[in-house]
């Protein structure tokens, strides 16, 4: 079978319609969805020493960026929550410098695999980025690295947890925290949770895990790491339509280079 020694495919039959329904309405009922040892357990063996291999490659950075993800707003005061600033540094390798014989590559590539997440996030097709770097992330947060406070800019996220550190970065979020759609943003419960008035939920996250997650309405973060091993996740990045690339602003600030 075509994931055949990727995915543990007792647990985890992704081919299967019911399976498939069943992840669906978790996503939908919980706003994530976590399948803990989705991975074999050689496979996430072959995957860590990729990812450990080309650690050195990864291109860190480290920016200031608000929970919106917004330009400033000057007209609005500098303590309002458009403009506060959480930190985000980490590590990232791009799409190119993973292998196409890489298992995540062929995890990324997979028909079936690319069927289930279809059914589970509820899109008619899903398309790679169009640009050679944003398909396959692998991120790395050594100690005191984190992912800032934020909501996100797309409907669904999709991680592979590869080394959990230690100690620390954890994955925390508050669900349907606020509602764009409705343009109803939020903003005084966004005050309190950067004034630590609020506990978020927690999600425990194992190596071998993948994980979808509805983040655009979802606020959710990644604690700083509190250790020395490196925190290691893969993103698997689709698109709803075809063609599209990230901006060449966002490529220069996450990785260093556009092409």
């Amino acid at each position: 079978m075509e994931l055949s020694g990727i995915v543990d495919l007792e647990s985890h039959p992704v081919f299967d319609l019911d399976f498939q329904r069943q992840c669906q309405a978790t996503l939908d009922r919980h706003g994530v969805l976590s399948l803990a040892q989705f991975i074999d357990a050689e496979a996430m063996e072959n995957m860590l020493d990729e990812s450990l291999r080309l650690r050195e490659q990864a291109y860190f950075c480290r920016q200031t960026h608000s929970v919106f993800l917004n330009a400033p707003d000057h007209s609005l005061p500098a303590n309002h929550p458009l403009n506060r600033t959480v930190t985000t540094s980490k590590g990232c390798v791009c799409d190119d410098l993973v292998a196409p014989d890489s298992i995540l590559r062929r995890l990324y590539d997979s028909i079936m695999f690319r069927g289930f997440v279809k059914t589970v996030v509820g899109h008619a097709e899903i398309y790679p980025y169009a640009d050679s770097l944003s398909s396959i992330n692998i991120h790395y947060a050594e100690r005191n690295q984190e992912l800032g406070w934020h909501f996100d800019n797309s409907s669904f996220a999709i991680t592979l947890m590869i080394q959990k550190p230690d100690v620390g970065g954890r994955f925390e979020f508050i669900r349907d925290y606020r509602f764009s759609s409705d343009g109803k943003e939020n903003y005084s419960g966004v005050t309190d949770l950067l004034d630590g008035k609020l506990q978020p939920e927690r999600l425990e996250i194992e190596p071998g895990t993948l994980v979808l997650f509805r983040g655009k309405n979802s606020v959710h973060r990644v604690s700083p790491n509190e250790s020395d091993r490196t925190r290691i996740l893969a993103v698997l990045a689709y698109n709803s339509l075809p063609g599209v690339a990230l901006s060449e602003s966002a490529r220069r600030t996450f990785y260093g280079r556009l092409t």
